[in-house]
Formats: C-alpha cells, structure tokens, sequence
C-alpha cells in the first residue's frame, strides 16, 4: 500500500525515506521552474536530472532525456528515484522509474496543489502521445507521497484553481457535506497551512476508492468524472497550439457531465447552476469553443482510452452529489445537447 505524509518538513520526510529504503543511489527528477524556485528550500544533495517544464514537454523526448539521465548517473534496479514537482514531472518521472530495468522505486513529492491532489496519488503514470493526453503510460504507484502545502505558497491564483478542481471532484464523489465544504472555503485567500487538512480528505477520498480498485477494473472509474468531456477540452487546446490548466479542463468537464447527468439521470438542475455560478465567481473563464466545435470534441472524447469501444462515449455521471454512476454512456446527440447547455451556462 502506498504510503502518503502530511508534512510541512518536506526535506527530513524525504530523507528519512531515503534512510528506510537504502537505494543504492537516489536520483531527482524535476523540472526547470521547480529547480529554480523549489529545490534551494530542500537543501537535497543529489543528481538532478532536469526536463522542461509544462505539458508540452510531457512527451517521448523528455522520457528519453530522464532514461539517459539514469544511464549517465549510473543508475540500478536498486536505485530510488524522487520525483519533484507538478503532474507533468510526477506522471513522467513514475513512468520513467516503471520502465528502467523493469522497473525501480520512486517518491513523489508534488509541488502543485493539482499533483498532490491528482497524479502524484494513485500510480497512474504517462505521457503525451500524437497530441493525445496520458496516451502511454502504466499503473505504477510510488513508494511514498509527500504532500506538503507550504511547497504551494508561491503559486499563482491560476494553479490553486487548477488543483482545486480535482478537490471539488473529490468532494462531488463523497458526499454533499464534503462538496459544500469545497464550495464555501476561499481557496485563493487561503493560507496554506488551513488547506492541508482539506487536502488530506480529498486525498483520502482517491486513496479510498485506489485501495479498492487500483487498475479501473469498476469503481476507479468513478475518479473519470470530468476526464471525458474535460480531456477533449485539453486536446483542442494542443490542437490549437495553446495552453489549457489540466484542471480547468476537468472543472469545465465536470460541468458538461453534470448536465448529461441532468439529462440522463435527473441529476438536479439547481445543482447545474450553482457549479456554473461557482466557477464563473472564481475566474475559471471559459474554452473558446462555438458549435463549429462539436464535432472535434465528439471525436476526441471518441478516442478517450476510457471508452470500451470507439462507437460508446464511456462517461462517470452523477445521480446527485455524492452519488457517482459509473459506465454511463451518451450519443453524439445528447454530447451535443450538453455542450449547447454548457456554452448557455457559462455564457460562451
């Protein structure tokens, strides 16, 4: 079982594992930014091995950099790898650990609220591929997760939102209390210290349902809310040559699902508004999409590695908050429907 710390002594959390694993090597893998503004507060005395940081870099030439990387610095099966930094260096680095010799350890320490709550939690691992998200990758858990939020104090008000996302998802899977809860804390005037045990319930509720089913054979699936319509947002945005937050395209996802859970399930129309009222308050904006778009983003949600074939658009739905509903399916006319509605809702 995957072990996950809360701390705010980041640099003794990790060396303390360190000294419990005795690898033969260590070696950290990171990114440019994180090496710049992160890693001087560790004070860690080992190799880095460093990729260029966004998703635009999450691809086949990054991976070979951190293989070669590991090849220079001599690592073995019996070394441990580090990775440090947002959902792209966690993704990236626990596939290049799952992958060289077969295998070796690795600890992720994400330092952006969106990998604490997301990629670093559950041993999802992957790249990009032929502009499609997470096309390659493998079930690989860490060893260990350090999840600390004083590594998110300098984030900017676009990555708190980007994260949150994933904690309001969490929140909608467990319960109506818990998605309240969400709603109503000011996570852009937060101090850091206060979110941790907000962050830990969400983690708690993925580490749940991860423990439960950790290769998305039935309930894993619930943690897809968002993830069809929202990757489709993503892949126009590669598209298009532009730059998409992973968690604001889950956070709009999550929208255009809860109307087909309207239209499917009865999931409550109060309950459309006042996620749609919550992310227009909080400056999440909106994808430049018109219904020219319906089309690509069909497609792309056609292509989702989710679905059991390519003729059924495999959606998690909601019958209310709290109560997620796996294994849904939608026609191209119904995903149409609810992007004329999600368009109405965020006044596109």
């Amino acid at each position: 079982m995957q072990t996950i710390l809360y701390t705010n002594d980041v640099a003794s959390a990790i060396k303390k594992l360190v000294d419990e694993l005795s690898p033969v090597s260590v070696h950290i893998i990171t990114d440019e930014n994180v090496e710049r503004d992160v890693l001087p507060l560790l004070n860690l005395d080992y190799p880095r091995i460093c990729v260029k940081a966004g998703d635009e870099n999450k691809n086949l030439e990054s991976l070979s950099q951190i293989w070669a990387g590991l090849i220079e610095q001599n690592a073995t099966r019996h070394s441990l790898v580090i990775n440090i930094g947002g959902g792209v260096v966690t993704d990236m680095g626990g596939f290049a650990a799952a992958t060289f010799k077969r295998g070796i350890r690795f600890i992720n320490v994400p330092t952006t609220l969106l990998s604490a709550v997301d990629a670093a939690v559950g041993g999802k691992t992957g790249i990009n591929f032929e502009g499609f998200k997470n096309e390659i990758g493998a079930f690989a858990p860490a060893d260990a997760v350090v999840i600390s939020t004083i590594l998110f104090q300098s984030l900017p008000r676009e990555e708190l939102l980007s994260g949150y996302a994933e904690m309001l998802k969490h929140g909608l899977l467990s319960s109506r209390e818990a998605y309240t809860e969400l709603l109503e804390f000011d996570i852009v005037n937060a101090d850091m210290p206060s979110l941790l045990p907000l962050l830990e319930k969400s983690v708690k509720v993925k580490e749940h349902i991860v423990e439960i089913d950790p290769k998305e054979k039935g309930l894993r699936r619930a943690l897809n809310l968002g993830h069809t319509a929202g990757h489709a947002f993503e892949g126009m945005a590669l598209k298009r040559h532009s730059q998409m937050p992973h968690g604001y395209a889950v956070a709009y996802g999550m929208l255009v699902e809860m109307i087909l859970s309207h239209l499917a399930e009865g999931y409550p129309s109060q309950e459309l508004y006042r996620y749609a009222d919550y992310l227009k308050a909080h400056s999440y904006g909106a994808p430049a999409i018109s219904c020219d778009d319906y089309d690509a983003l069909v497609e792309f949600m056609r292509h989702d590695k989710k679905n059991a074939t390519r003729d059924a658009i495999n959606f998690t739905l909601l019958a209310e908050p709290g109560t997620p509903l796996i294994d849904r399916t939608a026609s191209t006319e119904e995903i149409k429907a609810a992007l004329d509605i999600f368009r109405d809702l965020m006044g596109i």
